[in-house]
């Protein structure tokens, strides 16, 4: 059953990122998070790190923050710690939405109860999660307001995604896509996007469902693209594809702290929030996932479309005061240059294009990892 939500009385900001671990000759994932775990523990005990469901990931996670800048420095001390365990083992860090060749059948899962529970009740599909991802919690005064800012979220959906995508390559081919982390993560029967309750008490009753008919009695949670986060009184926001560089993390994370801030005052205001039909959202969706930044996406229950680039161009000016307040604004201000320069999967596939191999890809994203920006 969904537990009881922790209100937070500000719309604090908590930032859950997933990195993958490389080897340097091979340019394959290897399994030694819980290598990297044991060295940032013992000389890094303030450094909080999470143990993923595949041995080859580590995930990078803040404590509670008031802004943005917080965060990312929050993350870039712990980025540090981990690149020092990483040099000590002789692997690089690795941050995408999925790797272009490895095998999943050779990558073996953690050692938790409930990983092994999601392997088993979900078999092929569930084995392939490849996959890492970037999760943003912000702080919700009350557990009425959750759903309304849920469903207005969902109609911004391919703009998050959009900017991160970064996933282009599996098996060794061009999937086309430009987030087939998405399409992979979806497969699972927990994951996928939010149907749009319109009360708390709906989501409730949902969660008593899901137990009850052994859909979660396990693993415990829908691992749903945006979900409540009750423990910790926050809106957990999981679209995007892990990116390969702080910077345009901050930029991701700066746009969802900004949406989240502007649904929740527009309710102060008694104004409505937009929505969209589940069908649009689904398709949004499915639009941001095969084209990115090209993508063309439905704004509005009319069912009018617009270029995503100029969404996000104008979502920077709307957002722009609010930011400031929130001390986001530089961050938020990235976003254009992810416009102009193009996202994660765009360096990757040109790489790809170019040599035919994603040799040379995996190593300019692991370079970026080292840089902490994108590298053209």
């Amino acid at each position: 059953m969904a537990p009881e939500f922790n209100r937070s009385p500000r719309p604090t900001l908590g930032v859950e990122w997933e990195i993958g671990l490389i080897d340097p000759e091979t340019r394959d994932l290897v399994p030694r998070a819980g290598d990297v775990v044991d060295i940032v523990e013992r000389n890094h005990p303030e450094v909080h790190l999470e143990r993923e469901f595949l041995q080859n990931t580590v995930e990078l996670v803040t404590g509670i923050c008031d802004d943005v800048p917080e965060a990312v420095a929050d993350l870039d001390r712990s980025l540090t710690a981990v690149k020092e365990a990483a040099d000590q083992l002789g692997i690089r860090l690795w941050g995408s939405g999925s790797h272009p060749f490895s095998d999943f059948r050779e990558q073996p899962v953690s050692v938790k109860g409930s990983y092994s529970e999601i392997i088993e009740r979900t078999q092929y599909w569930g084995s392939q999660m490849l996959i890492w991802g970037i999760h943003v919690h912000v702080g919700i005064r009350h557990e009425d307001r959750v759903w309304p800012i849920i469903n207005a979220l969902l109609t911004k959906y391919p703009h998050l995604l959009a900017l991160t995508a970064s996933s282009p390559g599996w098996d060794g081919i061009d999937t086309g896509y430009a987030s087939n982390r998405t399409m992979l993560y979806q497969q699972l029967p927990t994951a996928g996007l939010p149907p749009q309750f319109r009360s708390w008490q709906e989501w409730v009753d949902y969660m008593y469902d899901q137990n009850r008919s052994g859909v979660i009695n396990h693993t415990g949670s829908m691992h749903l693209d945006i979900r409540p986060a009750s423990k910790w009184g926050t809106i957990e926001v999981r679209i995007s594809d892990a990116t390969s560089n702080l910077r345009e993390l901050s930029a991701v994370v700066a746009l969802t702290h900004c949406l989240v801030v502007h649904f929740d005052r527009m309710l102060d205001r008694g104004e409505p929030l937009p929505s969209l039909q589940p069908w649009h959202v689904e398709e949004n969706k499915w639009r941001a996932a095969r084209y990115g930044l090209e993508a063309l996406v439905i704004v509005n229950r009319a069912t009018d479309e617009r270029w995503v680039t100029e969404e996000l161009t104008e979502l920077v000016d709307e957002l722009g005061p609010l930011a400031t307040e929130l001390n986001c604004r530089r961050e938020l201000g990235l976003i254009s240059e992810i416009l102009e320069r193009g996202a994660g999967y765009h360096r990757q596939r040109r790489i790809f294009e170019k040599t035919g191999s994603w040799i040379g890809a995996v190593d300019r994203t692991c370079d970026e990892m080292e840089e902490l920006r994108p590298l053209d």
